[in-house]
């Protein structure tokens, strides 16, 4: 056969991959490529170098170091039988074991060990947090401190079965919340603060009942709870109301004879200081608020003191108005007030302060215009004679003791707590003479030092008793208020002399702040050196019992 001419298109190529125009050409030596064209990464090690060992693998956060002996094994480890169980001791005061908890957060917090007061079908939510809200109520109006009241209501959600609960305080404004788990909707209650009262025998009442409650051996049922907070309620008080009138009088005389008054001025201070209480009384009745009744109260001693300087008695006015002073200064409000801002209770702090400080303007609202009238009239109130210091030592201490022990009435105290209040009152007035006569600290200094005494002895009493510091504290700082110069400061003010009432006024403010802190310093010193019982036996375990510090803001 004669095979067929190839034609152009059989010679063509059968695609464009057959042949490249970079191939190299046939029959031509493949040239060595230049040293710099060797793929490498500029990362690698130059030759003559060493390269470094390969790191050694990273281990688990959880293995044991090198360096640690079974053997030997600190307790910073995980000893071989584990971590006990956090358990808050039954021996401790309720009041320090529940404010332990309240500053751990919530998935630090022991659970209850047992619920014992449940029914089958769990805790009755709703009657928990109403009795929970309702106890919070009656502290809370009784001058209480929102970090105890908090504590008081965990411990009585915890006593009963409810460990998820959160309790919130503000000066008028009670709440509480439960979380039943993760996936439950929380429970909130609430309640309104509308009434406020003075009544330290309930409140005491109220502490009882809240240690039974959270005490681990009582059965207390909510029924029973109920019953006894009712009972609560409607008890009367220990001293009646002329009673009340009677120690107010007692009180302004002696806190005259406290200042350098004599017998006189002891009988002019003690009837306007009650015509003062039955004026304030009056305005209650009629429904007027309690600024008013403030101004209605402080007018009284003001008018004796003028009417006693025009006449022709040499008897010291001023001493007269200053004890009926005494008797109107808010000091367990503002005790309450500081107490909460160095808690970190700054918005119920900051609400209690200004109470005080409306109260305060209602005092100066009505000493200075009777003093404006006395001025008007030509009295001779001069500050310079007006009160001078007297060393009286058994004269004052006594007077500083009856003046104790009619605030203790005045503020409706268990009868069998009032002596001891005298005696704290006592032993507040006579440091604060060693210190401030004798020694000649600073007023201010003396005054503080004073009042942390108290403030200790306080605390001491209410941890023996299971009860409230404030009914042995809050009658003891009587004797260290301001009241002296106060009245230089509106008495200076009245005259136009404005820089030195300024400055007495001032320096009073500085004296109830001395008192304030040095009363909370008194009470946390008490609980840093009085430890309480925690899990003992093993070193190393947490002691649950102290209560965890507030962390440090640096500023920022």
């Amino acid at each position: 056969m004669v095979a067929e001419s190839e034609g152009p298109e059989d010679r063509k190529p059968q695609s464009d991959e057959a042949h490249s125009a970079f191939s190299h050409p046939a029959g031509l030596d493949q040239p060595e490529a230049p040293e710099e064209d060797h793929p490498s990464s500029e990362f690698a090690v130059p030759r003559g170098l060493v390269p470094e060992p390969p790191p050694e693998p990273e281990g688990s956060a959880f293995a044991p170091p090198s360096t640690y002996s079974s053997r030997n094994s600190p307790p910073a480890f995980t000893p071989a039988h584990g971590i006990p169980v956090v358990r808050v001791t039954k021996g401790a005061p309720w009041q320090d074991r529940m404010r332990a908890m309240l500053r751990m957060p919530v998935g630090e917090r022991p659970v209850p060990e047992t619920a014992h007061r449940q029914d089958e079908a769990g805790p009755a939510v709703p009657r928990v947090l109403d009795l929970t809200l309702r106890i919070g109520e009656l502290l809370l109006a009784g001058g209480e401190g929102a970090e105890d009241v908090e504590a008081a209501m965990f411990a009585i959600s915890r006593s009963y079965g409810l460990d998820r609960c959160e309790p919130t305080v503000t000066f008028t404004l009670l709440s509480i919340t439960y979380q039943p788990s993760l996936v439950d909707d929380p429970v909130t209650a609430n309640r309104t603060v509308r009434r406020r009262g003075t009544d330290y025998n309930r409140l005491a009442a109220v502490y009882r009942l809240v240690h039974d409650i959270s005490a681990e051996e009582s059965e207390v049922t909510l029924e029973e709870a109920y019953r006894r907070l009712a009972e609560i309620r409607r008890n009367r008080h220990p001293f009646p109301g002329w009673a009340l009138t009677l120690a107010g009088g007692l009180l302004a005389g002696a806190a005259s004879v406290l200042v350098g008054g004599d017998l006189v001025v002891f009988l002019a201070a003690a009837v306007s200081a009650m015509l003062g209480d039955r004026l304030a009384w009056l305005a209650a009745g009629r429904g007027l608020p309690e600024f008013y009744q403030f101004v209605a109260a402080a007018m009284p001693p003001a008018a004796v003191g003028v009417a006693l300087s025009l006449s022709p008695l040499e008897v010291r006015a001023s001493a007269v108005i200053t004890g009926g002073l005494f008797a109107l200064i808010p000091g367990r409000a503002l005790v309450a007030g500081v107490q909460d801002g160095l808690t970190g209770f700054y918005i119920t702090a900051a609400a209690r302060l200004l109470e005080v400080g409306y109260l305060v303007v209602g005092i100066v609202v009505g000493v200075l215009g009777v003093l404006y009238l006395g001025f008007a009239l030509d009295a001779g109130l001069q500050p310079e004679t007006a009160i001078h210091s007297v060393q009286r030592p058994v004269v004052q201490t006594l007077a500083a003791m009856t003046l104790s022990l009619c605030f203790a009435v005045m503020l409706q105290q268990e009868r069998s707590t009032v002596w001891l209040v005298t005696l704290n009152g006592g032993v507040a007035w006579v440091v604060y003479g060693a210190l401030a006569d004798t020694a000649g600290v600073s007023p201010v200094a003396a005054t503080a030092a004073a009042a942390g005494l108290v403030g200790i002895f306080g605390q001491m009493l209410a941890r023996y008793r299971f009860a409230s510091a404030l009914p042995y504290v809050t009658a003891a700082i009587g004797p260290l208020l301001p009241g002296s110069a106060t009245y230089f400061g509106l008495l200076s003010i009245a005259r136009g002399d404005l820089n030195p009432g300024l400055a007495s006024l001032s320096k009073a403010a500085a004296l109830a702040l001395a008192i304030a802190i040095g009363v909370n310093l008194g009470a946390e010193t008490t609980r840093l050196f009085l430890r309480v019982p925690g899990v003992a036996g093993v070193p190393g375990e947490q002691q649950p019992g102290g209560r965890r510090a507030a962390k440090r803001t640096r500023g920022f």
